[in-house]
């Protein structure tokens, strides 16, 4: 799942959930909640084995890196 895929879905969770509340209350302390919420709900989604697309490429470019110096090591 992407990050804005993600952002979105957890938006749209944010949103159908405190739509009763979103009438009394203005939007930005709704925006507040939702930056509030969000990373204990990545971290969840984390638990259960999934990642960020970001946070995966970034991963697979240390690998990367990783094994073009072991390469490097084992020819010198």
């Amino acid at each position: 799942m992407s990050e804005k895929d993600l952002s979105k879905a957890l938006r749209n969770i944010i949103e159908k959930e405190l739509k009763g509340l979103s009438k009394i209350l203005p939007k930005d302390v709704i925006s507040n909640i939702q930056k509030k919420i969000s990373p204990q709900i990545e971290e969840i989604i984390e638990q259960s084995g999934y990642v960020k697309k970001s946070k995966y490429d970034s991963l697979e470019r240390i690998i990367d890196d990783l094994e073009d110096r072991v390469k490097n090591l084992e020819q010198d």
